[in-house]
């Protein structure tokens, strides 16, 4: 039986598809099978993000409609052969995927999967409690704005009340002058806003934008440091404990003992 965790956020353009592609495919990169669930009905964008828009037959609205099977819907990546993507409808509405439809399918999915990852819609209100119903643990994306850490703390809130207790803090899009001048919040006052655990911190990086639009997440990129910190993510998800990057240029020991301490690596 394999493990099921969302990617969600409180707001919208945080990053949250694109950390569940590169989470998903870091993961498959490691070894494990992975299916990567669109649980945005209307505004998919994982398939663009994968480079697998072409390649859509049928998907989750499909499913739930009886017009084919399970793995029919499934779509196998370009590049590993144990990374799957489940695309969901274009031109249909969140209210067609109903609680119990989403729960049965993530719970077969689990059967084949090492890990399901479930790319949630933004906020908690249009198909947010079908796209956590099947989650053993949550991811929460948030950039280092007012409005976002604020955003989050509602969604956090909402994932407790429906038992999902296991969650963990994505932040994304970190820029470390900016931080060090105190023009974006930093580390310590995000944590002490939501009271998670952190579970990673992926910088600023233009490259995405460029991965973004080839259809190649930016995990498959050695050089890039955004890369590398997916990849860091995916490997503290399966328990490993990873040495923090240095974001700085000028090796800021005071920022990376606070990071550490976040993360419970001293």
């Amino acid at each position: 039986m394999g493990e099921s965790i969302v990617v969600t956020s409180g707001k919208g353009g945080v990053g949250k598809t694109t950390t569940s592609a590169n989470i998903g495919t870091a993961l498959a990169s490691m070894g494990n099978k992975v299916v990567i669930v669109d649980g945005d009905t209307g505004l998919r964008n994982l398939d663009v993000l994968m480079g697998l828009e072409n390649r859509i037959v049928f998907t989750l609205l499909d499913v739930i409609e009886k017009r084919c099977r399970l793995k029919q819907a499934l779509i196998k990546d370009k590049r590993l052969s144990n990374l799957y993507l489940l695309p969901t409808a274009q031109t249909r509405d969140k209210e067609d995927v109903k609680v119990e439809h989403m729960l049965n399918i993530i719970n077969d999915l689990k059967e084949d999967f090492d890990y399901v990852i479930i790319d949630c819609p933004a906020g908690i209100e249009r198909g947010f409690e079908s796209s956590i119903v099947g989650a053993d643990r949550a991811l929460v994306v948030v950039n280092p704005e007012v409005t976002s850490v604020r955003d989050s703390d509602r969604v956090i809130g909402k994932l407790d009340s429906k038992g999902i207790e296991d969650h963990q803090l994505v932040v994304n899009r970190l820029n470390y002058e900016m931080t060090k001048k105190g023009e974006m919040l930093g580390i310590d006052d995000i944590i002490d806003s939501l009271a998670i655990k952190l579970i990673g911190v992926v910088p600023d990086d233009r490259s995405i934008t460029v991965s973004t639009n080839k259809g190649e997440p930016i995990v498959l990129d050695d050089k890039a440091a955004s890369g590398k910190a997916f990849r860091n993510i995916a490997k503290r998800i399966t328990g490993e404990k990873v040495p923090i990057m240095d974001f700085s240029n000028n090796n800021n020991h005071g920022f990376l003992k606070s990071f550490k301490r976040l993360l419970g690596l001293n």
